[in-house]
């Protein structure tokens, strides 16, 4: 039985090394922070700074080479089939280009439907991807369409339905507007708030664009060469930084919407 109050996810001094064509590569180095039910953590840091490793760790697409990553308290493994197969139930991905995540090939009630058929969920799936595609604002009658006959912005809707679609618990987005258009960004972070709101979603956003997680985020991880440079809270992390890192990304931005 899960502990009330135990961390969904947990790293534990995780470090994660590749081999490379000069010896190795070492992409994190004792990464450390748990994320509770219901939290919304920002993972932020520049190109290389480790965010695409840990998420790898976390979905259980890699091992950590040291330290230990942990879903309800028990190891992340993927040779335990059991565990990746509850893991993957509760915890959905939307990635960064819908233009390449969405199989051009199915229609888009099939996308949506496909995480369901993989896992074996019981239930009308017609229904559940009706309900799906309503649930980000885009009519049921959509679902025997193509993703080319979308925008870019409706694309990334029917992506963050399939990701809906077996209904998780957690929501992983990796720089989930930065393939679009500025002017369906906001769209979609306000599609991706309301969401988390509605549905009790525990979120974990990967950007490297601090005013997007300073929007969506209650906590954040600063990242940089695969190190934990910064984390806390986001408002006091945002007033007062303590990394000259995390100050250069925060000067960066222009605004920031709080």
């Amino acid at each position: 039985m899960e502990t009330p109050g135990a961390p969904i996810f947990e790293a534990r001094s995780a470090d994660k090394v590749f081999p490379s064509w000069g010896g190795t590569v070492h992409a994190l180095h004792a990464v450390s922070f748990s994320l509770l039910s219901g939290q919304s953590l920002g993972i932020v840091g520049e190109s290389g700074a480790g965010k695409s490793t840990i998420l790898s760790l976390l979905l259980g697409l890699e091992k950590p080479s040291a330290g230990a990553v942990f879903f309800h308290g028990r190891p992340v493994d993927p040779a335990d089939r059991a565990r990746m197969s509850s893991l993957r139930r509760e915890v959905q991905v939307v990635f960064q280009d819908p233009r390449t995540s969405l199989d051009p090939r199915m229609r888009v009630g099939a996308i949506i439907a496909e995480p369901l058929r993989a896992q074996r969920i019981p239930g009308d799936h017609a229904a559940a991807v009706r309900g799906a595609l309503e649930s980000v604002g885009l009519d049921p009658s959509m679902a025997g369409r193509y993703p080319r006959e979308f925008s870019g912005g409706q694309r990334q809707r029917i992506a963050i339905a399939r990701a809906l679609a077996p209904r998780p618990k957690v929501l992983i987005a990796d720089e989930p507007v930065s393939a679009l258009d500025v002017s369906v960004r906001t769209k979609i972070l306000d599609l991706i708030e309301s969401l988390k709101g509605r549905l009790g979603l525990t979120l974990v956003l990967v950007s490297h664009d601090l005013a997007v997680v300073g929007r969506l985020c209650d906590q954040i991880l600063v990242l940089k060469d695969g190190r934990i440079v910064e984390s806390g809270a986001t408002r006091a992390l945002f007033s007062n930084p303590r990394s000259a890192y995390t100050r250069r990304l925060l000067d960066s931005v222009p605004t920031l919407a709080m």
